[in-house]
């Protein structure tokens, strides 16, 4: 099957323009994808400052979302992405992506290029965040570990294919074929 509707918000994204859906959803990337000619706090201002946000407003924003992402404002607010390590980056690219206060936030393999202390770090901060903020959160990941320690609600694909769902509980308690059993092997957590 290759077709089909996708909601969001409890309408079809048929329903939005592509810049007003996108606009209410935070994006956390493989790469943070920072502008690197830009500090910190104007990386994170830039969805504020196209809503056209006053800037007094982008500022208090800027410092609430460093200090929520364990980078203190006075230290990283005027550094510039090459002067940031890997996991300070992504800490940016999150700020980032809650700038506006987006209904949902959708990580796409956040944490697969860093190392596995940082990796485990940023873990416990989404995790965190996640209670905080209580935000609906899609995690794309290939980490079997990391979906079933961050995830409520776990989809297992293949090739594209729905294979089960359920809660992390569920799915260790009664994989449903061969290839979850397999996929869930390795489980940590």
């Amino acid at each position: 099957m290759d077709e089909g509707k996708i909601f969001v918000f409890e309408k079809s994204i048929a329903a939005f323009s592509g810049v007003a859906l996108r606009r209410k959803i935070g994006y956390v990337l493989q790469q943070p994808a920072l502008f690197p000619h830009w500090t910190a706090k104007k990386n994170i201002g830039l969805v504020p400052r196209l809503l056209k946000w006053k800037k007094a407003e982008i500022a208090s924003r800027t410092r609430e979302l460093l200090e929520l992402v364990n980078l203190a404002p006075e230290t990283y607010s005027n550094r510039y992405p090459g002067e940031l390590s890997g996991g300070e980056q992504q800490r940016v690219g999150i700020a980032r992506a809650l700038a506006a206060n987006p209904d949902l936030m959708l990580y796409d393999e956040p944490f697969s290029a860093l190392d596995p202390i940082t990796r485990k770090g940023l873990q416990e901060e989404v995790f965190s965040l996640k209670a905080k903020l209580q935000k609906t959160t899609v995690f794309v990941t290939h980490d079997v570990n990391e979906a079933f320690k961050l995830g409520d609600a776990i989809l297992i694909l293949k090739h594209g294919k729905l294979v089960q769902q359920g809660s992390p509980e569920e799915i260790k308690a009664n994989p449903t074929n061969d290839y979850v059993k397999t996929f869930i092997e390795g489980l940590h957590v």
